[in-house]
């Protein structure tokens, strides 16, 4: 591309994109490196109008823009990242904007130009033998320990986030200690069971550890607190998680939602029926749920073969 503007060799669309990187430059102030990359990326938009004939972005259509996007997506090789494609839409669509506030285009072909969605990343868990490792690197006599063994027993038994398991009060444990209540997003409440080994680990911490630890501080109604007394903050959770998983030298990286999704798959590993796990996670929509269902080509044989009549 032509740096300078008005020179013989320059195109339209070559000066059209060094008026908005001059304008970039001057009136917004972008750094140098910035600049250049807008450079890079729109000297490629720029090539490929002139290879479909068109001489300026001005007079380019929303059709034309929808078929550079599926150019980026489909055709280049080695195929863009997705973070590419947006970083080269988004310079794309401030050349558009720029050529129309300066009354240099009538209409914006850009502004229904969405960038890529983003791979869906499958969330983290880690076995069930990590999480067993966890759980007991997380035991102890004293009164943090015992309530740190409660709480991650919480959490892996119940699939809650981590505000929702600090969240609990005393009174959210229901039926004697069978189920819980937990508060989700938006005030919205379900039952969960609780299941034996997280029940034995609560009901030690309520007899040998909160009554320790509420003398601290102020009467509190929050199951799980904190060394001074008060409920436990969603900081100390972390803490306490992190160094259970140092102790049992788990080398992922762990943390309260690692427990979350442990729960998740294991269950659908387990055969849980996926509304059911939907349910459990206070998930609003089974379509975020299903991202646990994506298991390996051989444990979908394997189910196949156990549950198909006629697969053997």
């Amino acid at each position: 591309m032509t740096a300078t503007t008005g020179q013989g060799g320059a195109t339209p669309a070559e000066r059209a994109i060094e008026d908005y990187l001059r304008h970039l430059a001057v009136e917004r102030g972008l750094a140098r490196n910035t600049i250049l990359s807008y450079r890079r990326d729109l000297a490629a938009y720029a090539e490929w109008l002139a290879e479909r004939g068109i001489r300026s972005p001005e007079v380019a259509t929303e059709a034309d823009l929808a078929a550079f996007r599926g150019h980026l997506a489909n055709d280049r090789v080695p195929p863009l990242a997705t973070s590419s494609i947006a970083r080269l839409l988004s310079a794309v669509r401030g050349l558009h904007r720029f050529l129309v506030e300066e009354g240099r285009a009538e209409a914006d072909a850009s502004r229904d130009l969405a960038p890529p969605k983003p791979p869906a990343r499958l969330p983290k868990a880690i076995s069930v033998e990590d999480v067993e490792a966890l759980l007991e690197a997380a035991s102890g006599d004293e009164p943090g320990r015992l309530r740190d063994r409660a709480l991650l027993e919480v959490l892996y038994a119940t699939g809650a986030r981590v505000s929702e398991a600090v969240g609990l009060n005393v009174d959210d444990l229901l039926v004697e200690g069978d189920v819980v209540r937990l508060t989700g997003k938006g005030g919205k409440q379900r039952i969960v069971p609780l299941g034996s080994y997280a029940r034995a680990a609560v009901d030690a911490y309520l007899v040998r550890a909160r009554p320790m630890l509420s003398a601290r501080g102020k009467a509190t109604p929050a199951l799980f607190l904190g060394a001074r007394g008060g409920r436990l903050g969603r900081q100390a959770a972390w803490e306490a998680i992190r160094g259970a998983a140092g102790r049992a030298g788990i080398e992922a990286s762990v943390s309260p939602h690692t427990l979350r999704h442990s729960f998740a798959t294991h269950l659908l590993a387990g055969g849980a029926d996926v509304r059911v796990v939907q349910e459990l996670l206070g998930h609003s929509s089974v379509a975020t749920t299903q991202i646990y269902t994506r298991v390996t080509a051989d444990t979908l044989r394997e189910m196949y073969t156990v549950a198909h009549p006629r697969a053997r």
